[in-house]
């Protein structure tokens, strides 16, 4: 069997809000700010070793499955998840949120590792880019 080449992403953003309810909103799939939110389906259940699901249904009708466990949650500092989905090609991924005070702000920092290196891996840029935007526009603000 062929090894896939993989590698890691990390993007950084301030967010106008204290690391707990950024947390919090990371965590909350009613808000449009956070990868499950929007889901067709949802199995969530956020404690350290459980398992998660999300379904996205894209413009196309072509179905994304999302799933994994969560491997730490640490209220206000830290969210860590295994991650797997159609475009990590079925390859268990990585996905650790941080939460760092930044004054009055939160420092967010999310790094993915273990993405296949190819056009459907590298979209996860993009992905979280937009997700850490609406996450920064929810805060601005309030």
């Amino acid at each position: 069997m062929k090894k896939i080449r993989t590698f890691e992403l990390t993007l950084t953003r301030t967010i106008p809000a204290a690391p707990g309810e950024v947390y919090d909103a990371w965590l909350d799939p009613k808000l449009p700010v956070n990868p499950w939110h929007g889901s067709k389906k949802l199995d969530w259940k956020p404690k350290v070793g459980g398992l998660w699901y999300f379904l996205h249904v894209g413009d196309d009708d072509f179905h994304y499955p999302h799933f994994g466990r969560f491997v730490t949650l640490e209220r206000a500092k830290k969210i860590q998840l295994d991650w797997m989905s159609y475009n990590t090609r079925g390859l268990e991924s990585i996905v650790t949120a941080t939460f760092r005070p930044k004054g009055d702000e939160t420092q967010l920092t999310i790094h993915h590792a273990n993405i296949p290196d190819d056009e459907l891996g590298r979209a996860h840029d993009k992905g979280w880019t937009q997700l850490t935007a609406l996450l920064e526009k929810h805060f601005e603000g309030k």
